[in-house]
């Protein structure tokens, strides 16, 4: 049997994407409490996520989500990450309050948000030991976050695409 590599992109792509989500979740976590969330999005739900992007660049003005949407129309799959609220107790103040007591509703702790940060570094390394292009996108974790694809409650989403092609989409970008 003859295997095109053409015509198995979307599966290699969605193993790798599967490989980083392991990667993510397996990253250290602050106190060893795992709040993060993560998981592959493709076909049809990639799409709801480009439209989503749209939605918003109209909804803020901003130019970039509409470049990043066709960024996500581009790739073959993404990886979705992002975290559950639950403040560490730790009384440190990097979220600007004192205490954990004291912070304002709304404001993330700042050990999940280290959280989120480490599981998608985690996610990049993998991608990278495969060589295959992504990029870390806000944009796309903003819209994956509205649609709710990780579940209710899960904030500070990030989406990384990824890419299996001769010129990576997120290379030049105007």
């Amino acid at each position: 049997m003859i295997r095109n590599e053409r015509d198995v992109r979307q599966e290699q792509a969605l193993d790798i994407a599967q490989k980083m989500a392991a990667a993510a979740r397996t990253a250290p976590k602050g106190k060893g409490v795992d709040i993060v969330e993560c998981a592959v999005v493709d076909g049809d739900d990639l799409e709801r996520l480009a439209c989503e992007m749209e939605r918003i660049s109209e909804e803020k003005g901003h130019a970039f989500f509409l470049r990043d949407a066709g960024n996500i129309r581009a790739c073959q799959c993404a990886l979705v990450v992002g975290t559950r609220e639950k403040a560490q107790g730790l009384d440190c103040g990097h979220c600007g309050y004192p205490t954990c007591g004291s912070r304002a509703e709304g404001v993330p702790c700042a050990i999940n948000s280290v959280d989120v940060g480490i599981a998608v570094g985690a996610a990049c390394s993998k991608a990278c030991d495969f060589r295959v292009d992504t990029r870390v996108m806000f944009s796309a974790g903003l819209a994956a976050q509205r649609l709710c694809l990780l579940g209710e409650g899960v904030r500070q989403v990030y989406a990384i695409p990824v890419s299996i092609s001769s010129k990576s989409p997120f290379f030049d970008r105007r």
